[in-house]
């Protein structure tokens, strides 16, 4: 995983351990993300399947794209499409997106590198990967997260911001056999760099075989774990965890994961994204692109989206 990264976590600074009075969060359920086809038919596990929507809020969505390794000609992306009423976060582990959207903004999204769009009152955009690795083929690999934003968001202008790699802040536990890559929020005493309408921290963890982490987490937030690749353990309890699964995490001042001994041939480490965010705690209703508060909302999208008063395609695009 290319995801930014250092030879010496001893040299990073150290998160802040749990308060001796402090309680670790109790794992209230650990669900399988299902296999889907996303946009031109790229392969996704729908993360959140199966999770109680009151554990997720902030969050309305997240899908983990790839892993998957492209032969010549077969990387995919996703049309031109709309969003309203929220927020997306692409993070990209492996290999490059291009993205681009109605408002003028644009970029490469690769090898460790966040793009935050803010698609608030509408937008359009696509995402797609370069033609030269469509040619070429190669490792495809990240994750999309949507975040809500509150009723009185839900029209605020867009925007995006381009967190790349490089200014992800890093620190590691107190035995230096883990690095967290703080992308949004604060933990363990660090801030990272992306800013957020809605209070959420989102962090990128490797733990090495057989490691172990005990992190301050803020408990007005929920507490969310997805296994991005090998096998490890969530809570006190040590109940197992692996590819592909989530962890809600509740009642309590910081969380508890561990790294098994043994990973299969592939994994190097225990690949965890942590989130969590202050619920929202209003209404939501969802239909495709659009996160509103009431299915009128919704209507009113369809309705601005199809009169072209969420953008236009620019002239010249990808």
């Amino acid at each position: 995983m290319p995801a930014i990264s250092v030879e010496n976590p001893l040299e990073l600074a150290k998160a802040i351990k749990p308060e001796t009075t402090d309680r670790p969060r109790r794992v209230k359920s650990i669900t399988t993300a299902p296999r889907g086809l996303e946009g031109e038919g790229f392969p996704v596990r729908r993360a959140f399947a199966g999770v109680d929507m009151s554990d997720l809020d902030p969050f309305v969505h997240m899908d983990q794209m790839g892993e998957v390794d492209y032969g010549p000609g077969e990387p995919k992306g996703t049309p031109w499409h709309p969003h309203r009423g929220f927020e997306t976060v692409t993070y990209m582990i492996d290999g490059t997106f291009l993205h681009q959207d109605s408002i003028g903004g644009g970029g490469v999204i690769q090898n460790g590198a966040t793009q935050w769009m803010t698609a608030g009152a509408g937008i359009l955009h696509i995402e797609r990967p370069p033609d030269a690795l469509i040619d070429s083929g190669g490792l495809f690999h990240g994750v999309q997260l949507w975040v809500n934003l509150p009723a009185k968001l839900k029209m605020t202008n867009p925007r995006y911001q381009d967190i790349e790699a490089e200014s992800v802040s890093l620190l590691t536990n107190e035995n230096g056999d883990a690095i967290i890559r703080v992308i949004a929020g604060s933990l363990g005493g660090i801030d990272g760099p992306g800013s957020t309408h809605t209070p959420i921290a989102i962090s990128h963890v490797s733990l090495l075989p057989g490691a172990q982490l005990s992190l301050p987490w803020n408990p007005a937030y929920n507490a969310l774990t997805y296994v991005l690749a090998g096998q490890g353990t969530v809570g006190l309890d040590r109940s197992p965890i692996v590819e592909g699964q989530m962890a809600v995490h509740i009642d309590g001042d910081f969380l508890v994961l561990s790294a098994n001994e043994a990973q299969d041939s592939r994994t190097q480490a225990f690949e965890v994204l942590i989130l969590g965010g202050e619920p929202i705690r209003e209404p939501v209703a969802t239909y495709g692109p659009f996160v509103m508060n009431t299915r009128a909302e919704l209507q009113q999208a369809f309705e601005d989206y199809e009169a072209g008063r969420l953008g236009q395609i620019p002239a010249e695009h990808i």
